[in-house]
């Protein structure tokens, strides 16, 4: 199976999962080599460099998925606005184009560097998007759907014990993510549990709200 996954902490325990899982070497060292951030991840699914990956949302309209994605259902802490000037995240597009949903004007800042940002400045300087989400909807947010082109039985074989709750993150990760990222291991564990992976009827709910507006901005 030919994986990219999305190298940020927000995946943390779905990516411990899939280490412990797959049993082929070369497997992830594929999917070691094919790890980026989520606008490039988006561009070699849809020119199908990689069989399966987490997706941004506003890519996966029409694309086959299972009922997982990057789920936000309060404020998420790791993808922000600073109010002024309108500037994209070259990172992410489903943000970008969540930003423009809300009409609200300003910075956009995602992953890693955002939840670092979170933590580094006063909290009236930012607007944490998934909360202005849930305060105008009062819906979950869906970052990114787990999506395939290729073999989809074996995806499903794979993910269909995936659990975050019984997901233990070992400590030289987490401590790798700290050294990398600049936030500390418990600040870490704290925004994991803000972060949730299944996709049920609100979840969807959602997304066909947001491609409902998203489509009305020209998006």
């Amino acid at each position: 199976m030919n994986f990219a996954k999305i190298d940020f902490i927000n995946l943390l325990p779905f990516n411990v999962y899939l280490k412990k899982n797959f049993k082929s070497s070369q497997i992830k060292a594929i999917i070691e080599y094919k790890k980026s951030y989520p606008s490039a991840i988006n561009k070699k699914f849809k020119s199908r460099v990689v069989e399966s990956a987490f997706i941004s949302s506003i890519a996966s309209r029409r694309e086959k998925g299972l009922d997982y994605g990057i789920i936000a259902r309060s404020n998420v802490q790791s993808v922000l606005l600073v109010p002024g000037v309108y500037e994209k995240d070259y990172q992410s597009d489903t943000s970008n184009a969540l930003a423009k949903v809300l009409n609200l004007e300003g910075k956009v800042i995602i992953g890693d560097k955002a939840l670092k940002y979170f933590h580094t400045h006063n909290q009236d300087e930012f607007i944490d998007l998934a909360k202005a989400w849930q305060d105008k909807y009062n819906l979950p947010f869906v970052f990114a759907r787990l999506c395939y082109n290729k073999n989809a039985k074996l995806l499903k074989e794979l993910t269909k014990n995936f659990d975050k709750k019984h997901i233990k993150i070992p400590q030289y990760i987490l401590a790798k993510y700290e050294k990398r990222s600049g936030i500390s291991k418990k600040d870490i564990l704290n925004y994991l549990t803000k972060i949730d992976y299944d996709i049920g009827i609100k979840e969807k709910r959602a997304l066909k709200l947001f491609f409902k507006l998203a489509k009305q901005k020209g998006i």
